[in-house]
């Protein structure tokens, strides 16, 4: 039952030659209707499985995939990003691949499109990027695509027919997640959903957020609350929201739909009569101290390490291994407290 079967065992019960049955399995050259059914008819009842990692050590086509990756040293929130592309490089290291991430400023177009630039001379077969920018990187996707390069996303998802797949949250669902969080800490009160930089970049992906956080209180019928939405600039961060919390002195819970909670929890920390529910998102490390301090309640691990890690192992398992890749592949909505942080920052 456990027998490995050669070529030369599958020739000889198929009565071919050893030629013969290379070619079908490898799929090269010509062979007559007769051989191959025989071939196949052997092939069924051993149940013959072709060992795919020899394969591909024969293979003398080298496979360049570039990761358009925005600066970490920028902002750390794709800090863990780099960890899981790193993950990918040392899996695939004895394989014909090459991986390389190439860096962008995230507060600059320009030098989003500059990268890509440099991407586009390497002549890559893939590229996996995470679209910050939505109108430039519907752009540059159509060039990939004129160039015949394949192209993956990871944690914002843009509509492209050209896209082979996407990697991320299901961004409707977590802005749900973190409207039952909140209804959980609060029986009623006034609501404040804040979107930063959504001017700037990533518009949708707080959008989304924000359309899921509604539609649960509205669902629900929650009338008990009231929603409001502020945007706020980097620039104008805290002169804009310490207004906004003298506007409204009744205001009892908020969700910052980015990972910039820690912007929001250190000027509420200089309130000390303000007792207000703050509910954002993933696990960089200002954002674990203001948890660990109880002046955030709830994190929504968006694991950004994962996805980039399956942007890139995907499309190596399709070039080396000719897996079929997923359109899309949804991580888990982890929910993140002070009880639990540890176990995933460890």
């Amino acid at each position: 039952m456990d027998k490995k079967y050669t070529i030369k065992d599958i020739a000889k019960m198929a009565g071919v030659s050893k030629g013969t049955v290379d070619r079908v399995l490898h799929n090269r050259g010509k062979v007559s209707p007769t051989a191959l059914e025989k071939i196949n008819e052997v092939l069924n009842v051993i149940d013959y499985e072709p060992n795919l990692i020899a394969r591909n050590l024969k293979s003398t086509k080298v496979y360049r995939i570039c990761v358009l990756l925005p600066d970490p040293e920028i902002d750390p929130y794709w800090l863990p990003c780099v960890n899981g592309i790193q993950d990918a490089i040392a899996e695939f290291k004895a394989y014909s691949v090459i991986i390389e991430t190439h860096y962008f400023n995230p507060e600059s177009k320009k030098s989003f499109l500059k990268t890509h630039e440099t991407i586009i001379e390497k002549s890559p077969d893939a590229v996996l990027l995470a679209p910050l920018f939505h109108k430039e990187t519907i752009e540059i996707i159509k060039q990939y695509d004129e160039l015949g390069i394949m192209v993956n996303t990871f944690n914002n998802q843009v509509e492209s027919s050209s896209i082979k797949s996407f990697v991320g949250q299901d961004l409707y669902k977590s802005g749900r997640v973190a409207a039952s969080l909140m209804k959980l800490i609060l029986p009623k009160g006034q609501l404040a959903i804040i979107h930063i930089d959504e001017s700037l970049k990533n518009a949708v992906h707080m959008q989304e957020k924000e359309k899921g956080f509604r539609n649960y209180f509205e669902e629900t019928k929650l009338s008990d609350f009231t929603l409001t939405t502020l945007k706020l600039k980097n620039s104008n961060i805290e002169t804009k929201f310490s207004a906004f919390l003298e506007e409204n002195p009744d205001l009892s819970g908020i969700f910052i739909t980015t990972s910039k909670a820690y912007q929001i929890a250190t000027i509420l920390s200089s309130f000390k009569n303000k007792k207000i529910a703050l509910i954002g998102y993933d696990l960089i490390e200002k954002n674990v101290n203001f948890l660990n301090d109880g002046l955030l309640h709830f994190l929504i691990h968006q694991n950004q390490k994962r996805q980039a890690y399956l942007g890139v192992s995907t499309l190596v398992d399709h070039f080396l291994f000719r897996k079929e890749i997923p359109d899309t592949i949804l991580l888990p909505i982890d929910i993140i407290n002070v009880e639990n942080a540890s176990f995933y920052v460890s």
